[in-house]
């Protein structure tokens, strides 16, 4: 019973890469583009041009599969930024300090630095 879902294990991996990939561009163009919700308007140019800048190519990247170790490793280490700059201050706690999101995307960008494009990516096609 456990393994109810082994035969389906790519197909959910590039769903996870493909999906949180695409959020994290949506994060990008709000703050790069205004779209679909522009950025808070008291967010320091570094988080709109230095982070929207790697939600948007970063996120695109992933979800296209394309150099996704890197992008995801460049990925996470900006959430872990983020955490500590936007969130950590107020509190130690994700639950307290409303970093719930970056510490999320941090480790997700990190398990899949670690485990590659998997299906249905560049990376994969180009192999």
């Amino acid at each position: 019973m456990a393994s109810f879902m082994k035969p389906w294990e790519g197909e959910t991996y590039a769903v996870l890469r493909i999906i949180a990939g695409l959020l994290f561009f949506v994060h990008g163009t709000s703050k790069i583009f205004g779209y679909p919700v522009p950025p808070p308007p008291d967010a320091p140019a570094f988080v709109v041009w230095g982070a929207g800048l790697i939600e948007l190519v970063g996120g695109g990247l992933i979800a296209a599969g394309f150099m996704t170790r890197w992008a995801a490793f460049i990925c996470s280490g900006t959430m872990a930024v983020a955490y500590w700059i936007g969130h950590g201050t107020k509190s130690f706690f994700p639950m307290t300090n409303g970093g719930e999101l970056a510490v999320i995307y941090c480790f997700v960008f990190l398990f899949i630095a670690a485990h590659g494009a998997g299906k249905w990516s560049v990376d994969a096609a180009r192999a």
